[in-house]
């Protein structure tokens, strides 16, 4: 089988040796997102869900340049600093997946590698038709 590589152009990729997300035949599998911009800085500020609606805008791309889409994602995993904002961080999910409903896990960790993110999302695809 085919295995594809999708960069984000990030400036962990290379340091750490992962990427964006992976193709292999019909399934993709997205790393580990966060609202990161290309220069380091935390888009959304102390925001749960302008946080969690930019990592998803990311994780869309990556799921297109695989050939996939948001339709396609059957398992999302949500790594948030603190649960007692579970809806602003459901909210976003909700606006990509209300109709999709894939599997989804949230759960709290004490921590991400930067102390100003408060959401990491990974997701997989299984590419229809």
């Amino acid at each position: 089988m085919t295995r594809k590589l999708i960069s984000s152009g990030g400036p962990w990729e290379s340091v750490v040796g992962y990427s964006r997300a992976v193709r292999v035949g019909d399934q993709v599998y997205v790393a580990g997102t966060t609202s990161a911009n290309p220069d380091g800085s935390i888009h959304g500020g102390d925001d749960g869900y302008a946080q969690a609606k930019r990592c998803f805008e990311i994780i869309e791309k990556a799921l297109a340049e695989a050939g996939a889409t948001m339709a396609d994602v059957v398992r999302t995993r949500m790594f948030v600093t603190d649960i007692s904002r579970w809806e602003d961080f459901g909210r976003a999910h909700g606006e990509y997946f209300r109709a999709v409903r894939p599997a989804a896990t949230m759960v709290q960790v004490s921590a991400l590698i930067d102390p100003a993110m408060l959401i990491e999302i990974e997701v997989e695809a299984v590419v229809s038709g």
